[in-house]
């Protein structure tokens, strides 16, 4: 997978925020070498937030976002500051963009002090120093940037200047310098070893992307390969008419989630079977929330309100997973009246408390900071979350053995 294939949830995501008319915009055109966002003299001219994948050297494949300005006023202004806040959440580093002929403002002290609450790692760029006559609040700049040593990572405070270039190169190479230290993490490529043969099933229905894998599985497919595993990939229709052909027990079955009863009936019980949403969550890291929030599912009554969120937006078919097919597993599992209800992309409901359960996607589209934003936010609250391939798992009784293979980093 190239750097202009990888997936918006794989790539670091770099948002800038700041004042209105500090210069975000340009300054995101400058360090993009294009003409992404639109640029006014006139305040306010960004509304929404805008997002440009691309390869930042040397940080990598990354996901740039301008944000509207932070002090925006009235109705809509109101509105575009709630974006930018949504903004935050996703944010894996941030870049505030000080106007240095006015220096540090008291909105930007406010976004420094959001940076510090949902510890996002920080810079100060201080734009227009190809007009300005020094920064009349420098050492304010500078004293927010020391405050963090001991706390947020932050690269300090950089002159910067959209028109002439001045620290552009210089404010990239101190980006890489905030990039979030990780240890390699693998979807499945450290459960089997060489040559173990692993079996992936794949339905292909009416809710199938035409023409493709959905991206779960293409991952799963690349994580083996380069773990030297033998892939096999068949759907639940012909799996149990193909299992007898293979010459080696696999290793490891794969499934799609919404087929687990259909292959659990198939797979012998001493080979270890599991789901692409499963193996997901552990991916995202929020698997054990995951299995402590499945149990509520025995719990619900008639009239209880339950959240299905994805974190993408897609077409809906009719036979859908989660606007048909879990509400459907739901009702006959529980024999309960419950109302289920969807959101969708951004629209993660803030509010969760009249929520009895919250079951998500597997987060394949969002970023590891948003996913676990999301989990932590309904646990903070008191609210019950899990996945889907957990969900679905626990009302088709082969929960324990579809978490077995990965129990071990529960």
């Amino acid at each position: 997978m190239g750097m202009n294939d990888t997936p918006a949830g794989e790539r670091v995501h770099i948002g800038f925020f700041g004042r209105r008319n500090a210069g975000k915009s340009s300054l995101l055109n400058a360090v993009t070498g294009q003409e992404l966002s639109v640029v006014s003299e006139i305040g306010g001219t960004t509304t929404d937030p805008v997002y440009k994948a691309m390869e930042l050297l040397p940080l990598g494949p990354v996901m740039l976002i301008d944000t509207p300005g932070f002090d925006d006023e009235g109705t809509l202004g109101e509105q575009r500051v709630k974006r930018t806040r949504q903004v935050l959440d996703k944010t894996d580093i941030a870049v505030l963009v000080a106007d240095a002929g006015e220096g540090m403002t008291a909105c930007d002290r406010e976004l420094i002090s959001l940076f510090k609450e949902r510890e996002i790692p920080y810079m100060i760029a201080l734009n227009k120093s190809d007009i300005a006559d020094g920064c009349p609040m420098e050492s304010d700049a500078e004293r927010q940037g020391a405050e963090t040593q001991n706390g947020n990572k932050i690269a300090g405070v950089i002159y910067v200047s959209s028109v002439t270039g001045e620290g552009v190169h210089e404010l990239k190479e101190r980006l890489a310098s905030l990039l979030p230290e990780k240890e390699p993490r693998h979807l499945v490529a450290d459960l089997v070893k060489p040559m173990d043969v692993v079996v992936l099933v794949v339905p292909i229905d009416s809710a199938a992307p035409r023409g493709r894998l959905i991206l779960p599985q293409q991952q799963t497919i690349r994580d083996l390969l380069e773990a030297g595993a033998v892939t096999v990939v068949v759907r639940e229709s012909e799996l149990a008419e193909m299992f007898p052909k293979l010459s080696e027990k696999p290793a490891l079955v794969i499934t799609d989630s919404q087929a687990f009863e259909e292959v659990a009936a198939v797979v012998p019980n001493d080979i270890p079977l599991t789901s692409f949403s499963i193996l997901m969550a552990r991916y995202k890291g929020f698997l054990k929330i995951a299995v402590e929030g499945v149990r509520a599912i025995d719990s619900l009554r008639d009239g209880d309100r339950v959240l299905i969120a994805e974190g993408c937006t897609h077409h809906r078919q009719c036979d859908d997973i989660g606007t048909v097919k879990i509400p459907c597993f739901l009702k006959k599992y529980t024999g309960k009246n419950i109302v289920v209800e969807t959101a969708s992309g951004t629209g993660f409901p803030e509010d969760l408390t009249p929520y009895a359960l919250v079951i998500h996607c597997g987060g394949c589209m969002l970023n590891e900071r948003e996913v676990l934003r999301r989990m932590r936010f309904a646990k903070g609250q008191g609210v019950p979350v899990t996945n889907y391939g957990i969900a679905i798992a626990q009302m088709k009784g082969i929960l324990a053995r579809s978490i077995a293979p990965v129990t071990e980093t529960l």
